[in-house]
């Protein structure tokens, strides 16, 4: 069996060898997974699943139950003693203040509907589940859902950066940006946040604005608007991306402006009109949610009612704090970030537009004034990225892998760092899980590794058996060591 591998010009060439299956190891190893994942809703989870639960089983945006049957950290501060919210949580439309983004309700919607027919089912044959949005089917099929758009994304991504490096390569960025960086998190243990869902729209949008750029028919045109309405749906900050094909139809106008004239003109603002209809259209949700809670399309809640700072004086801090900064708690990204300026010839232009869109980005979570994420594993704002991450990391390998003559030392050496950069990760989620470390703030570097050389290796064994047999009591105590830390550092 014959395989295309890409030489140094960057041109195809056919070698006879066997092809590896590089997408099905990628599926075996996410099923390997799945019994990691976490079917629980907490934390600002709460929001966002609210617009699930609420939607199907009530049929209205009435999130009341959401916040009484919120985990105790999050709803001590909303309830009061008679079991009714605090007056000041309702907006003036008379609903529950719910600033989160209703995008990843749309993308769980179909688990959470096969899960509500199967309960329904059950009790109709003589079960008896709560059909209430709460009940263990429910979470397992959220949590579920979220584990599978988080792989749909790193697969999006895979297939992105094997067009411009060898599949090799392309493989082995996927598995360290899935396991070396803050996706695992929200991916597995906090699947009722939205950056998992951020992750996959993103590359969604990326893979087939890629993929259709330069000889974009109308109707893709019209997908690629309604791709960028769910991602904008999924997280507000995802709409910087359209940066990219305004860039991409600015450069065309310029080129069809000298060589056709206005005809030509013609037909591409008929289909940027389009693409920008149909991007509304996405949208509609959103509107429609902002609408009913706050009584505006355009109104974002604490969003806009927050202190943004756009002179970003937060460059530094996003990066480098030990309060959650990207490349000081997840350094594979540092790798990813040098590859992005090392792409070869052909990926110069696609390196350079995923330089742009991820430029963007950063500058508005640096204006952001929760830049750390608050309670983030690393910056999670940053999980967005991960298809650029991706690109980026295998640009980083193929250039790497040219500097040995045999291509297999090459990728085991490669691999190699990955496993090392995933382990590394692995203990630096188990301290920050278990809150080893604060959650909050910032935390001692030196502390840190210290835990990992000599806490994490005696106690991972026995905190892992009682995550994966005895779930519900290891969250009840990680919660409770949330709220008693939480105290300790609040001030008087």
């Amino acid at each position: 069996m014959s395989t295309s591998i890409r030489n140094r010009s960057g041109s195809v060439s056919t070698v006879a060898k066997r092809e590896i299956p590089y997408i099905k190891i990628l599926f075996v190893c996410f099923l390997l997974t799945l019994p990691i994942v976490n079917p629980t809703v907490h934390g600002d989870g709460v929001g966002y699943y609210a617009y699930a639960r609420a939607i199907l089983i009530q049929r209205n945006l009435r999130f009341e139950e959401d916040w009484r049957h919120a985990n105790k950290f999050f709803s001590a501060a909303r309830i009061q003693a008679d079991n009714q919210l605090r007056p000041e949580l309702y907006t003036p439309t008379g609903h529950v203040d719910n600033h989160f983004t209703v995008g990843p309700a749309m993308l769980w919607a179909p688990f959470l509907i096969f899960a509500h027919l199967a309960v329904l089912l059950f009790n109709a044959l003589g079960g008896h589940i709560p059909a209430d949005g709460f009940s263990p089917p429910y979470l397992v099929a959220m949590a579920l859902g979220t584990a599978f758009y988080g792989f749909l994304g790193l697969l999006l991504s895979f297939l992105l950066a094997r067009k411009y490096v060898r599949d090799r390569w392309a493989f082995l960025a996927t598995v360290g940006i899935w396991l070396a960086t803050s996706l695992p998190v929200y991916m597995y243990f906090n699947p009722a946040w939205s950056h998992a869902h951020s992750a996959f729209t993103v590359a969604l949008f990326l893979w087939y604005w890629e993929r259709t750029r330069g000889s974009r028919t109308i109707g893709q045109w019209v997908a690629l608007g309604l791709i960028s309405g769910l991602m904008i749906d999924v997280y507000f900050p995802n709409g910087v991306f359209l940066l990219l094909p305004l860039i991409e139809a600015l450069l065309a106008h310029r080129v069809l402006w000298k060589v056709d004239g206005w005809d030509s003109q013609r037909r591409l603002l008929f289909a940027e009109t389009l693409f920008v209809v149909s991007t509304v259209v996405a949208l509609l949700p959103t509107m429609i949610t902002r609408l009913v809670v706050y009584g505006g399309v355009f109104r974002l809640g604490s969003y806009s009612a927050q202190d943004w700072i756009w002179s970003a004086p937060h460059w530094w801090q996003v990066l480098f704090s030990s309060d959650h900064g990207a490349f000081s708690w997840t350094p594979i990204l540092v790798l990813a970030l040098i590859g992005l300026f090392m792409a070869t010839r052909n990926a110069r232009i696609i390196a350079l537009y995923l330089g742009v869109g991820a430029a963007a980005f950063y500058y508005v979570i640096a204006c952001y004034p929760y830049w750390d994420g608050i309670t983030s594993f690393g910056n999670r704002f940053l999980i967005s990225l991960t298809a650029v991450f991706i690109f980026g990391l295998a640009l980083l390998f193929e250039r790497f892998g040219r500097y040995f003559h045999d291509g297999t030392r090459a990728f085991v050496a490669a691999g190699g760092l990955v496993i090392l950069l995933s382990l590394w990760n692995a203990g630096f989620i188990f301290q920050w899980g278990e809150h080893l470390l604060p959650v909050r703030g910032e935390i001692s570097f030196r502390e840190m590794m210290h835990n990992q050389f000599f806490v994490v290796p005696r106690e991972l064994g026995t905190h892992m058996r009682a995550y994966l047999f005895k779930r519900k009591e290891e969250m009840r105590k990680i919660e409770d060591r949330d709220i008693q830390q939480m105290q300790n550092t609040a001030p008087p």
